[in-house]
């Protein structure tokens, strides 16, 4: 093990009922490394995301380490992992500006609540500002999270994910329901991030190869809960592990740093 790894999984094995979801994974994220999981729907992608974040825990054999340590205080991993996932969106309250849901990041809330012993203060409302302004959604800062368009919710729960400075974020299939207008918006400012995050090792989940963005070098492939292929993007991803993974006759192409297919 590597004191201060950001994520560092082991034979990490977990089943529900009668049937296994990951079998014998291994998986490190190094400091500042910026991962795809590729896989299928069903292949574990969510379910490993889980185990990372700490709302799950290998019961069928495997250990995990993050930034170095076994033993957690949940609260304060929370803070120093993001997870954006298409299920929060639902929670956060409509009519809340989208200015304070990213302030609310940073206390780990859903929705902003100003109590006595937590009270956010000018300096966070300027970082959130910040981090907005990073994720080209300023401009939306007063508006109600409710009215925000779908990919308009991504960048600003992106940013709310921010606030803490996490050594490790997980963006889990963002741009699942975009048109595709909303999806290369919401691509271009993560190829930025990816570019700019030294500090923040970032995974990003998706099933559809065309999402991968050049930011994005290295890559984890997924079929039915098992490693299928590990390592960097450009060698990872070919023709051969698309028809594997996908069990249908693809042709893949490369344009401008970025994979597309089309029936072979």
């Amino acid at each position: 093990m590597n004191t201060g790894v950001p994520l560092e999984i082991r034979n990490v094995s977990y089943s529900a009922g009668q049937r296994t979801i990951l079998d014998s994974i291994d998986w490190t994220v190094g400091r500042g490394e910026h991962w795809v999981i590729l896989g299928p729907n069903g292949s574990g992608k969510t379910t490993l995301l889980k185990m990372a974040c700490g709302y799950l825990w290998p019961n069928q054999g495997g250990v995990v380490y993050r930034n170095g340590s076994r033993r957690v205080d949940l609260r304060e991993l929370r803070k120093g992992i993001g997870w954006v996932t298409a299920s929060l969106t639902s929670q956060i309250p409509g009519r809340e500006p989208a200015l304070r849901t990213v302030v609310s990041g940073k206390f780990a809330q859903i929705g902003l609540l100003e109590m006595s012993m937590v009270r956010p203060v000018e300096e966070d409302f300027a970082q959130g500002e910040a981090v907005m302004e990073r994720m080209g959604c300023l401009r939306l800062k007063d508006q109600a999270f409710g009215t925000l368009s779908q990919g308009e919710q991504q960048k600003v729960l992106i940013s709310r994910a921010l606030m803490t400075r996490p050594y490790l974020m997980f963006l889990d299939e963002p741009c699942a329901g975009l048109d595709p207008g909303a999806r290369e918006s919401l691509l271009a400012a993560l190829q930025e991030l990816g570019r700019t995050s030294d500090a923040t090792a970032l995974v990003f989940v998706t099933h559809h190869i065309e999402e991968i963005l050049p930011a994005f070098e290295k890559t984890l492939v997924l079929k039915g809960g098992r490693v299928l292929r590990s390592g960097d993007a450009g060698k990872v991803i070919t023709e051969t592990l698309l028809q594997e993974l996908y069990e249908t006759p693809l042709a893949l192409r490369r344009s401008n740093g970025r994979y597309w297919t089309v029936g072979a």
